[in-house]
């Protein structure tokens, strides 16, 4: 694996676990798609440093299973600003 992927996959773990991101948040703030900063911390991040990569694991899994509610609350302020 290339340095420069090995220090963003080490990188973008940093960022999800520091800022409890999600990972369409990590993707906008290092201009990488979604699948990247998957793919970066579910198996490229685990050659390189396996505990890093279990931290940042946990939080998308909180993450993850937050979503219905985080989409629901988006669709709430969503058409509570429209009917004004």
């Amino acid at each position: 694996m290339k340095d420069y992927i090995e220090e963003r996959a080490i990188n973008i773990a940093v960022y999800i676990i520091d800022n409890n991101a999600t990972v369409r948040q990590t993707a906008k703030a290092f201009g990488v798609s979604k699948s990247t900063v998957h793919k970066d911390v579910t198996s490229r991040l685990m050659q390189v440093n396996p505990t890093l990569a279990r931290q940042a694991r946990t939080v998308l899994d909180v993450n993850k299973s937050e979503r219905h509610i985080r989409g629901g609350l988006a669709t709430r302020e969503k058409y509570a600003h429209s009917a004004k």
